[in-house]
């Protein structure tokens, strides 16, 4: 019977320890992906917690971005719906990635789009600093997760969400 022991490590032929190596750190990475969709869907219930019922303790929240809480909220009534939504969708596109559902990854990968053009528009308006590292950002996560041998780690199968 063949175990995966560190002790074992150098009992391995270089090939399948180079195998093994790039299984750990593609397992790494889809994991981090997924949190990071699930942090944004927490982020998003948030704020449309907090422009939907103002004046709780949450709201102090918006110390870290005074402008975006005064822009938004007047509009609360119509952008705290908007920010539920954001947060249902990305907390499915998190539960299809985690399956390694092909719509989980379709979905995901449409996200972080959506967000490289917002950074882009940013950048475009004269928000410098903001939207280049916006447009980096976005742009290394959406190269990562074009890869083919990423792609392909997600179930053809199931293309409806939910579907076991």
């Amino acid at each position: 019977m063949f175990t995966l022991n560190p002790d074992q490590d150098n009992q391995m032929s270089p090939a399948l320890q180079a195998r093994i190596n790039e299984t750990r750190r593609s397992a790494a990475g889809l994991t981090a992906v997924g949190v990071f969709l699930c942090f944004g869907a927490a982020m998003a219930a948030l704020a449309a917690i907090t422009l939907l019922w103002p004046s709780t303790p949450l709201e102090s929240m918006w110390s870290l971005n005074r402008v975006a809480y005064s822009q938004l909220f007047p509009r609360r009534l119509i952008v705290g719906p908007l920010f539920v939504l954001l947060s249902f969708v990305l907390i499915c596109a998190a539960i299809g990635w985690f399956q390694r559902r092909r719509w989980g990854w379709q979905l995901a990968v449409t996200i972080i789009c959506i967000q490289l053009a917002g950074d882009l528009v940013n950048f475009l308006r004269g928000d410098w600093l903001r939207g280049i590292i916006g447009v980096l950002l976005a742009g290394a996560l959406l190269a990562y997760m074009r890869q083919p041998a990423l792609r392909n780690r997600f179930d053809r199968k199931a293309q409806r969400p939910f579907e076991g």
